[in-house]
């Protein structure tokens, strides 16, 4: 009698995501009238989770979430108008990024550099996950 043995298929959990780190723009933002003259820099931190079922293929670009595509829309974003708070902004930039159909969840955090004298920046983080 001959024994045979099944191979245990192993299932995995996983998340993957897209990392932008300390991009740094020059924008119009603020309440302020001196923030509605100047431009002043913002730094954009954004964690991307796409969908871990769709397996990345090179020869099918749609199953990877392309950074450069997203920093390029994020600089198209920016230039088209002044924000007046970076929550107004945030919604936009999530608007933006879950365009795309691989997105489950975004993190998010802007920090304005400048305008606080003492304080190395200012700003807001938020996170948003896609219902489903």
């Amino acid at each position: 009698m001959k024994i045979i043995k099944f191979k245990k298929k192993i299932n995995y959990k996983s998340k993957r995501k897209v990392i932008i780190k300390n991009l740094i723009i020059s924008m119009f933002v603020g309440i302020h009238d001196f923030e509605k003259r100047k431009k002043q820099r913002v730094k954009f931190n954004i964690v991307i989770t796409t969908d871990s079922k769709i397996e990345p293929n090179k020869k099918e670009l749609s199953t990877i979430l392309d950074y450069e595509k997203v920093i390029k829309n994020l600089i198209l974003l920016v230039e088209k108008k002044h924000y007046d708070l970076l929550e107004e902004l945030s919604e936009s930039i999530f608007k933006m990024i879950f365009n795309n159909k691989l997105v489950k969840k975004v993190n998010l955090k802007l920090e304005k550099l400048d305008i606080i004298k003492n304080a190395e920046s200012v700003g807001i983080e938020v996170s948003k996950i896609k219902d489903e």
